[in-house]
C-alpha cells in the first residue's frame, strides 16, 4: 500500500487518547488526522478526478443511507472527516481509519466487476466507523500509549505492501504482540456485515454485490492469499459470515443487470489497473489486448473496458498514434449511454493533454458538456481550468482569457462549497497565477496545504502572500484578499502552536 511510511519515532505528535476505554470523538478524529497527514505525503497517494468522482458517487449514497437508518448520528457526521484516500497500490485492500477516513487501493477497484461489489466493501468499512469499532478496539488497549497505537495502525497499512515495511514501523515485542488485538473482533466483523448490508440496500445498491464480493475473497482465501489480498488479513473471511450474507440475500428480490453501470465499472477497473504503475511490460501487454480477436466476442461491458484500458495504456507509454487509433475504435463501440460517452470524452481530453494540445482539450471538453462551465462536474471543471491556464501562459488571447476567467469563477464557487478539496485549491492557484493574480494564487496554495493538513507549508504560503500584498501598488492591492490571508495565517499558526504544545506535554 502506501510506501515510505514514517518510522515509529515520528508518531510522537499523536494526540492523547486517555488511559481508559472512553475515547472521545475529538481524540479519535485527531488520531485519524495524524495518520491521514502521513498518507497525504506518501508518493502512493493518488488524486485522480475521474476515480475520485466514481468513488464519491458510491460513498455519498452510503453515508446518506447510514443516516437514514439511524446508524450515523448527526454529531458523528459533523465531527468526522468522511474522506476517501486512494492509494496507488495493486494489492486488493480497503481500510477504515480513526476519524472517518476510508482508504482504498487501486487493486480493489481493478478486481471488482460491479459497483455493487465495491459498495459492499465500502459499506462494511463505513459500518466499522459508525459503530465506533475503531474506538472500541483502541479503548481495549488501556495501557497503550498514543504513539504506539498510531505506529501500529501505520504498520498494519505498511504490512499490505511488505512485511519489511511493517517491521520498519512496528518495533518492539509489545507492539507486535498487541497488533492483533487492534484488528476487529469476529463480532465486530459480523456487525459490520449486517449493518453494511442494510446501509447498502438503503442506498439503492444491489445487495447481491455483498455475496459475489465474498465469493471473490473466498477464492483468494482458497489460494492461501499470495499477498495480493491483504484485505483478508485485516478482515478474515469466515464460513459464518458467508452463510449469513447468503441467507440474507435469499430474502431479496433479484434485480435486473445494469449494462451501463457494469460498463462504467469495467472502464474504471481498467483505469485503476493502469494508474497503479504496473511497469512498462504490463502496460504493453494491456495496450496490445485490444488487438486480440477474442475481444470482439466479449460482452459489451468487458469489451469497452478492454478498449478503454488499452487506449489509456498507450497514453501512459506515450505512443500517441496508437492511442488515437484505439480511441477511434473505442468511440465506435461506445453506443449512446450518457455516462459512457462522458467518460470517453474525458479520456479524449486527457489524450489532448498528453499531446500538449490545450486547444484540443478545450474542444473535447465542449463536447463532453454543453452546459455553462459554472454547472460542470468536478473532473470537467478541473480539466477546463488547467487547459485554459496553460493556454493563457503559452498563447494568450482574448477568448482564452475569458474561458480562464469563467473557469476561475466556477472553481471559486466549488471550493467555497468544498473547502477541503486540496486538488481544486491547487488547480485554482495555478489558474490565478496564469491570470497574473499573485496574491490570490499564493492564498489558494496555502488553502491547498491546509486541506492536506500540512500546516507548516500553509504558514509558509500565507506568509508569502502577505509579502506579495505589501509589494503591490496601493491601487492594485486587494484589501479583502489580504485580510483573508492574515486570518488564515493566524489560524494555521494556532494549529502549529497547539501541536507543539501537545508534543511538549508528552
Amino acid at each position: 500500500m502506501w510506501s515510505q511510511l514514517p518510522p515509529s519515532g515520528n508518531s510522537g505528535s499523536l494526540p492523547s487518547l486517555g488511559d481508559g476505554a472512553d475515547i472521545t470523538l475529538s481524540a479519535e478524529r485527531k488520531l485519524g488526522d495524524r495518520i491521514a497527514r502521513e498518507l497525504y505525503r506518501d508518493p502512493d497517494y493518488l488524486e485522480d478526478p475521474v476515480l475520485d468522482e466514481y468513488l464519491q458517487n458510491i460513498w455519498q449514497p452510503l453515508v446518506k443511507g447510514a443516516q437514514a437508518r439511524g446508524e450515523l448520528s448527526p454529531e458523528l457526521l459533523e465531527r468526522f472527516a468522511w474522506k476517501i484516500l486512494i492509494g496507488r497500490d495493486r494489492s486488493v485492500n480497503a481500510f477504515a481509519l480513526p476519524g472517518g477516513y476510508l482508504g482504498i487501493h487501486l487493486g480493489l477497484i481493478s478486481v471488482v466487476t460491479s459497483r455493487d461489489e465495491l459498495a459492499s466493501v465500502m459499506a462494511h468499512e463505513l459500518s466499522h466507523v459508525t459503530q465506533r469499532h475503531i474506538s472500541r478496539s483502541m479503548g481495549d488497549q488501556a495501557k497503550m500509549t498514543p504513539w504506539l497505537i498510531g505506529a501500529m495502525i501505520l504498520g498494519m497499512l505498511a504490512a499490505s505492501k511488505s512485511v519489511q515495511g511493517a517491521q520498519a514501523v512496528i518495533v518492539g515485542g509489545q507492539a507486535m504482540a498487541a497488533q492483533s488485538q487492534l484488528n476487529f473482533s469476529r463480532d465486530m466483523e459480523r456487525e459490520a456485515d449486517r449493518i453494511g448490508y442494510g446501509v447498502m440496500s438503503e442506498a439503492g445498491f444491489d445487495t447481491l454485490g455483498f455475496v459475489t464480493m465474498f465469493g471473490k475473497l473466498q477464492a483468494a482465501s482458497g489460494l492461501n492469499d499470495n499477498g495480493s489480498f491483504p484485505y483478508l488479513r485485516s478482515h478474515p473471511l469466515s464460513s459464518e459470515r458467508m452463510a449469513d450474507m447468503q441467507a440474507r440475500q435469499q430474502l431479496q428480490t433479484p434485480r435486473a443487470a445494469n449494462v451501463e453501470s457494469d460498463t462504467v465499472q469495467a472502464m474504471m477497473s481498467a483505469r485503476a489497473r493502469v494508474l497503479a504503475q504496473p511497469g512498462v511490460d504490463a502496460l504493453r501487454a494491456w495496450a496490445n489486448e485490444a488487438g486480440d480477436p477474442s475481444v470482439e466476442k466479449q460482452t459489451t461491458s468487458k469489451r469497452l473496458g478492454t478498449l478503454y484500458g488499452s487506449c489509456l495504456s498507450w497514453m501512459q507509454l506515450r505512443d500517441m498514434s496508437q492511442a488515437r487509433a484505439l480511441f477511434s475504435k473505442l468511440q465506435k463501440a461506445s453506443g449512446e449511454q450518457p455516462s459512457i460517452l462522458r467518460l470517453i470524452g474525458l479520456l479524449e481530453t486527457e489524450l489532448a493533454f498528453k499531446e500538449e494540445d490545450m486547444q484540443g482539450a478545450l474542444q473535447s471538453l465542449s463536447k463532453v458538456s454543453a452546459q455553462p462551465s459554472s454547472t460542470w462536474q468536478r473532473p470537467e471543471l478541473l480539466l477546463l481550468a488547467q487547459a485554459s491556464a496553460r493556454l493563457q501562459v503559452s498563447a494568450p488571447a482574448l477568448g482564452t482569457a475569458q474561458v480562464l476567467a469563467n473557469s476561475i469563477s466556477a472553481l471559486q464557487r466549488w471550493v467555497l462549497l468544498h473547502p477541503k478539496d486540496s486538488q481544486a485549491w491547487q488547480v485554482l492557484a495555478a489558474s490565478l497565477s496564469a491570470q497574473g493574480r499573485t496574491l490570490a494564487s499564493l492564498r489558494a496554495e496555502g488553502e491547498a496545504q491546509l486541506a492536506r493538513m500540512d500546516f507548516g507549508a500553509a504558514v509558509d504560503r500565507f506568509r508569502a502572500a502577505q509579502d506579495a500584498s505589501r509589494k503591490l501598488p496601493p491601487q492594485m492591492g486587494d484589501h479583502i484578499e489580504a485580510s483573508i490571508v492574515d486570518a488564515r495565517l493566524r489560524f494555521a499558526q494556532s494549529i502549529l502552536r497547539e501541536q507543539l504544545l501537545e508534543r511538549t506535554e508528552r
